[in-house]
């Protein structure tokens, strides 16, 4: 009995220093060298809606965080003031088609009567039309900006997505180029994973990725995009004198650069929420098929 025992305290003993080895290294492989990132955000692209003409809101069609089409209406400015100007400039293009023919039928008048208008006269009548082709063209093109200006006082969503940070209403007075709403396109959501430069050797365009949200459960697949070619180097900047600043504190401990590196979502789940500054787990490359591997890739997507 004693010597069955001795041996059954060996062999838990062995045991568990085989298990904790195979942990060590696994989490070893985990942490150290695996292609894998906790440091991932969700990323979009945001539309800044802002008129081109200025003036008074009459119509919110939309409320905040409403999901809109490619189309719809966001908000109307005021057309009473486009229409008046629509007429005005109508009036001046008739006005000027009208001084168009009398100078023309001027023109052919004086050119009838043969020699007894020189030549000098008939050019100055020939001017004159020229002159005035020229008004007709410009008050064509100021009823053409008119009726354009009426077209842009409704403002419509150019992409599909999502209205943000809408602090407008029924009565206020917009400028132009002044935005005053956002909408998020919902068909460009990406994931930006910023790998430790230790870990970048895993790391190459189209290879597939695995992408896990902080709040969900689920693991959205999608590949790899582009790797960033370039981050911000603090011993780069120029003193007052141009020359490169360099810090003379050199720490024992080097940390390693984090690279960003875009993840397109090849498959988003209904159940799944995204919102641009989401966190989430980033791996690179194809799940393990050994135990091991197995277990290493459960490590990465649930730390």
């Amino acid at each position: 009995m004693p010597l069955l025992r001795t041996l059954i305290r060996v062999v838990l003993t062995l045991t568990v220093v085989a298990l904790a080895i195979v942990m060590g290294v696994t989490l070893w492989d985990t942490y150290m060298i695996a292609p894998w990132t906790r440091d991932g955000r969700v990323r979009v692209y945001v539309v800044d809606v802002a008129p081109e003409v200025p003036g008074t809101v009459v119509q919110v069609p939309v409320v905040d965080n409403q999901f809109v089409h490619k189309g719809d209406p966001l908000f109307v400015l005021d057309p009473v003031r486009f229409r008046l100007a629509i007429r005005e400039s109508q009036a001046r293009l008739d006005g000027a088609l009208e001084e168009l023919k009398l100078k023309q039928n001027d023109a052919k008048r004086r050119m009838g009567l043969g020699g007894i208008v020189s030549a000098e006269e008939q050019e100055v009548f020939n001017s004159n039309v020229a002159t005035q082709v020229a008004a007709v063209d410009a008050a064509r093109a100021s009823l053409d900006l008119a009726k354009l200006n009426l077209q842009r006082s409704v403002l419509y969503s150019p992409v599909n997505g999502y209205v943000t940070n809408l602090n407008l209403r029924v009565g206020d007075y917009v400028t132009s180029g002044a935005a005053r709403l956002a909408v998020i396109d919902a068909d460009s959501y990406w994931v930006n994973g910023y790998f430790e430069e230790t870990k970048m050797w895993g790391v190459h365009v189209g290879d597939v990725a695995r992408v896990k949200l902080m709040g969900y459960k689920q693991i959205m697949p999608g590949h790899v995009v582009s790797i960033a070619r370039g981050i911000n180097d603090q011993n780069g900047a120029p003193d007052r004198l141009g020359l490169q600043d360099v810090n003379p504190i050199f720490t024992w401990v080097r940390l390693a650069q984090r690279i960003p590196v875009r993840i397109h979502l090849d498959h988003v789940p209904d159940s799944v929420t995204l919102a641009a500054g989401m966190t989430c787990t980033v791996t690179v490359g194809p799940e393990s098929r050994g135990q091991r591997g197995r277990l290493t890739t459960w490590l990465q997507d649930h730390l």
